[in-house]
């Protein structure tokens, strides 16, 4: 049994066309192959956002890079007006705040053109003054210090009435419409406008151990601002979500898109919390509603974790595969059962073991897909010489990462598995009672009770079952008026508008996405108002529509992510509720249409140049450009923005499909498993973490033969994923996974979130359903207005219906 058995299968039929198109996608995927096998591993941080320069710097195009002179201009001419002979680092913090009054001031007057000088000198203080500097950190430290005046002197309400006035002016929009197309210049005022605003929040969001007291207090007062509306009806977030929808619906085509979604995602950073804040408040909850603490920080277990190396790709081993493949096709010689198929007889979504595999019937050569582990080589191929594949020395790790989890559900299947094998019937979910179940089965459950996890949605489902079973005795519900839920209820009316239109730019942004006549235009506050006419200008206009439209898939992926995840800790119906919108509007088939394709080149691209770059740009002269300095770039060895990007992306897939059978069954069908299979190639422990999960609960559908192939891939969920006791993912046995299920499954969890959604937000509750009052003298002391031709009619009334009519008391007991 020393080569593959191969079921005998007729001759096939001859398909020309077929053969060129399975030779090219080989040899595309040689190629990627070949350059990607010895990635090194990266040495990337994950975290709520990037560095603070970096941040800052992309807000900027380098089309917009002349503004920034323009932004210096307004303001000297007015500053050297107003003092003249002096600079603004040497004025006092009195003449700094009456400068600013007079430049506020400024923006009341009439005059449009005015108005803009003036916030372009509102600008270039935010921007740090980086003529009176002389290097990028004291830029940066004068952009802090400048927002922070600014704040405390009321430009932020300012700017956001020229904010509101700007996205009403149907002037702009109906010119923007007329014309067949639109450059920077069709947004130069909301662009002035939000790169202040967008400044002044990430300023002012991101602390440093040197800031005053008085900046952590200023801090605390701008968030309490921007999640609580004092002027007006809806938090400032709403206010960005509507602009986007604005945008998409080709009302406003004008809006700089890429402004708005940065700050879009740094204000929901601000208002509601990062990543670490989140784990706080998860374990602060948890000791509110009385449940154990975590067993682990999970951001300090994902932080310790190794990156793993990718899935084999040997050329040698794949061709070798193929022509034993074609030779032992009409015969197939004895071999042993593999023990793995006597737990899959009753598998009812295997493969037949000849038949060829999902994932490479469609777009992936099987060879190319099929990796082989060390302990099944000596079985399936005869063994290769040392010096044609090279074997990697195998190092175990010293424990599980994760602490095992088990749900109250896995205890009462295997309690019930267990009692109708050795007692013939079950006692439904009564997981206590263990009279006749041999002594093996005792040590499992309270093996099984030591780990039970009950998770904080557990618990707010149960008390939704109690509030929709009682909702006179238990009264109204407290809610906790919490940043999270601000946004959520000022969101919910139109919800699914907000989430379809950052999945149309998402689509529009993803680099696997053709150009078409009906997509929307993100390209307006990037293109210039001359095209270029040098093949350097061209160079240099193509590295930044690149880096534009990654910078646009960052701050969407971050922005849903942060949207789930403090949604979810909140309440678990408000989550379902967003997710189930993102699924309705093709979410699933849109991250894995952005995974499909070369995810290295993705990663490593270098669409920047750095020499361009924010503060770089305002401090050092401009060296002249020439193609080798656009394609110089960095000299990192990958992009953060993308890398970020890609493990947002997982952890939103993985959000929408956890639990849920019948998304996870979207995966199978769209053959997500080559897809996430190639994202491996990547070798950083967290973005390996989450493709591991995704491949790991739909491995029970992808058959034997794929389980078989894919051995090392196993070996790396069983190493870097959660282990959940009892659960069957590696085999096709799991009773929740029937397929007529996937219907009911979406439908029941609609009913849930829409009733949740009625009692909490909706109207107020039917008269049918008021509380009854029950006190006699409260009846009786009620008074109620009678028709007036009752009162002449009352006593003719009571005789007939009260003193004529005999009480028949047995009825009146027997009544129910």
């Amino acid at each position: 049994g020393r080569a593959r058995p191969a079921q005998p299968q007729p001759q096939p039929q001859p398909q020309p066309p077929a053969q060129p198109k399975g030779r090219e996608l080989f040899r595309t995927q040689r190629k990627e192959s070949e350059g990607s096998v010895d990635c090194p591993s990266l040495e990337f941080e994950y975290g709520d956002a990037d560095g603070h320069g970096a941040e800052l710097a992309e807000l900027y195009s380098y089309t917009e890079e002349p503004e920034l002179s323009h932004n210096r201009r307004c303001f000297e001419e007015d500053f050297h007006a107003q003092v003249p002979g002096r600079r603004w680092l040497e004025l006092d913090g009195a003449q700094q705040k009456a400068f600013v009054m007079h430049l506020l001031d400024g923006l009341e007057v009439v005059n449009r053109d005015r108005r803009l000088r003036v916030a372009r000198a509102i600008l270039y203080l935010a921007q740090g003054v980086f003529g009176d500097c002389d290097n990028e950190g004291d830029v940066l430290h004068w952009s802090r210090y400048n927002s922070f005046l600014l704040y405390r002197l009321g430009t932020f309400s300012a700017f956001l009435e020229l904010l509101n006035m700007e996205i009403e002016n149907s002037q702009a929009c109906s010119s923007a419409l007329r014309k067949p197309a639109i450059s920077l210049a069709d947004s130069t005022e909301l662009r002035v406008l939000l790169s202040v605003m967008y400044l002044m929040v990430e300023n002012i969001r991101v602390e440093q151990e040197t800031d005053p007291p008085e900046w952590k207090t200023c801090r605390e007062t701008f968030r309490m601002e921007l999640s609580f509306p004092v002027h007006t009806e809806e938090p400032f977030a709403l206010l960005l979500f509507t602009m986007v929808t604005k945008f998409c619906s080709g009302h406003a085509p004008h809006f700089p898109m890429k402004k708005v979604l940065l700050l879009l995602w740094k204000v929901l950073l601000f208002t509601l919390g990062g990543f670490e804040a989140l784990q706080a408040m998860k374990v602060r909850r948890r000791e509110e509603l009385g449940l154990p603490p975590l067993p682990e920080d999970s951001i300090q277990v994902v932080r310790s974790m190794r990156a793993a190396s990718p899935p084999t790709y040997s050329i040698e081993l794949v061709e070798q595969q193929q022509q034993q493949k074609r030779s032992h096709r009409s015969r197939r010689p004895l071999v042993k059962q593999d023990s793995l198929d006597i737990y899959n007889e009753r598998d009812p979504f295997k493969n037949d073991e000849a038949g060829v595999d999902e994932e490479e019937s469609d777009d992936v050569d099987s060879g190319i897909e099929g990796e082989l582990d060390l302990m099944e080589r000596d079985t399936m191929i005869p063994p290769l010489p040392p010096q044609r594949l090279p074997i990697e020395r195998v190092s175990f790790p010293k424990g599980l990462p994760w602490a095992p989890k088990v749900r109250q559900k896995d205890i009462e299947h295997f309690l019930e598995a267990s009692r109708n094998k050795f007692i013939g019937f079950t006692l439904g979910q009564d997981t206590e009672t263990l009279i006749g179940l041999p002594r093996p089965i005792h040590e499992s459950v309270k093996t099984l009770k030591q780990h039970k996890y009950v998770s904080i949605s557990d618990v707010q489902i149960k008390n939704e079952e109690e509030l929709e079973k009682c909702p006179m005795s238990l009264g109204e519900e407290e809610v906790q008026e919490t940043p999270c839920e601000v946004l959520y209820r000022a969101m919910l009316y139109n919800l699914p508008q907000y989430m379809i239109a950052l999945l149309k730019i998402l689509l529009a942004a993803a680099p696997t996405s053709k150009a078409k006549t009906d997509s929307i235009n993100i390209l307006a506050d990037v293109l210039p108002e001359e095209m270029p006419i040098t093949v350097l200008q061209s160079m240099k206009l193509g590295i930044d529509v690149n880096r534009h439209k990654e910078i646009i898939v960052k701050s969407i992926s971050a922005s849903l992510l942060l949207l789930l995840k403090h949604f979810k800790l909140n309440h678990i119906y408000q989550f379902e509720y967003v997710s189930q919108h993102l699924v309705f509007a093709n979410c699933i088939p849109l991250i894995l249409k952005f995974f499909n394709q070369n995810i290295m080149s993705y990663i490593t691209a270098k669409n920047s140049i750095s020499v361009l770059d924010y503060p770089h740009c305002t401090v050092h002269d401009l060296p002249e450009l020439t193609a080798e300095s656009l394609e110089a770039g960095d000299n990192n060895q990958f992009c953060w923005r993308n890398l970020f990007s890609c493990i947002n992306l997982l952890r939103i897939l993985n959000k929408l499909t956890k639990w849920k059978h019948s998304r996870t069954m979207m995966l199978v069908v769209f053959k997500s498993a080559p897809i996430l299979k190639r994202a491996l190639k990547v070798k950083q422990a967290m973005m390996q973490l989450y493709v591991l999960k995704l491949l790991k609960i739909q491995t029970k559908y992808l058959g034997r033969q794929w389980r078989k192939s894919n051995m090392k891939t196993m070996s790396a969920i069983y190493q870097k994923v959660r282990h959940r006791m009892n659960d069957d993912w590696a085999y096709g046995n799991d009773i929740d996974a029937r397929p007529w299920d996937f219907q009911a499954e979406e439908c029941t969890l609609r009913a849930n979130i829409e009733a949740f959604n009625s009692r909490r937000y909706g109207r107020p509750r039917h008269p049918d359903f008021a509380p009854v009052d029950n006190c006699l003298q409260s009846v009786l002391g009620q008074r109620l207005d009678l028709p007036r031709h009752f009162h002449h009619s009352y006593e003719l009334w009571l005789e007939r219906e009260v003193f004529a009519q005999p009480i028949r008391w047995e009825e009146l007991l027997h009544c129910q």
